[in-house]
């Protein structure tokens, strides 16, 4: 163990901890969250459909991955997940309203998404349920993952304006 190790555990759970927070929120109206009910709303309103099923999938993204995370559990996986929900977050809600949080904007959710980009390429430490078991991926698949999560990221965002395209031609 030594500080770069201390530095990865620190990371782990700032982020990990942040995005499962965001979760609970959702999930269990936890500090001034939505709660379920409120947040398939918040999805029906994004567009985003089925609605039950790109709840649950934000849902256990933020909460689960973030937990994952956190604990340094299958890390390069957990992150790929959050990067996708971090794609989603950015690309949907948060930036037209530019880069800054104050506004809004992108500033937060660009940061978590970074810390999670940095985590699942360079594995979780020493201080990790992956270091105890043994798990650890290569670099290719580590780079790999952040591609899917962005490719997952970026085909979600696509669903709500495929969605509103088929309704505009159905009509």
């Amino acid at each position: 163990m030594d500080t770069f190790d201390l530095a990865l555990l620190v990371l782990r759970l700032g982020i990990g901890l942040t995005c499962a927070a965001h979760g609970a929120q959702k999930i269990f109206g936890w500090w001034g969250g939505p709660g379920p009910s409120a947040w398939k709303r918040a999805i029906e309103r994004m567009g985003f459909r089925p609605v039950s099923l790109f709840a649950a999938i934000s849902v256990l993204a933020e909460l689960g991955g973030g937990l994952f995370l956190a604990a340094g559990l299958f890390t390069p996986m957990a992150g790929a997940v959050l990067i996708g929900q971090s794609v989603v977050i950015i690309g949907h809600v948060h930036w037209p309203k530019g880069f800054f949080n104050t506004k809004g904007g992108y500033e937060f959710p660009l940061v978590l998404a970074v810390g999670a980009v940095a985590l699942t390429l360079i594995e979780a430490g020493a201080w990790s349920v992956d270091a105890a078991i043994g798990f650890s991926l290569n670099a290719n698949l580590r780079v790999a993952l952040v591609i899917l999560g962005i490719l997952g990221g970026l085909i979600s965002l696509a669903v709500p304006r495929v969605s509103a395209q088929t309704s505009t031609t159905q009509e």
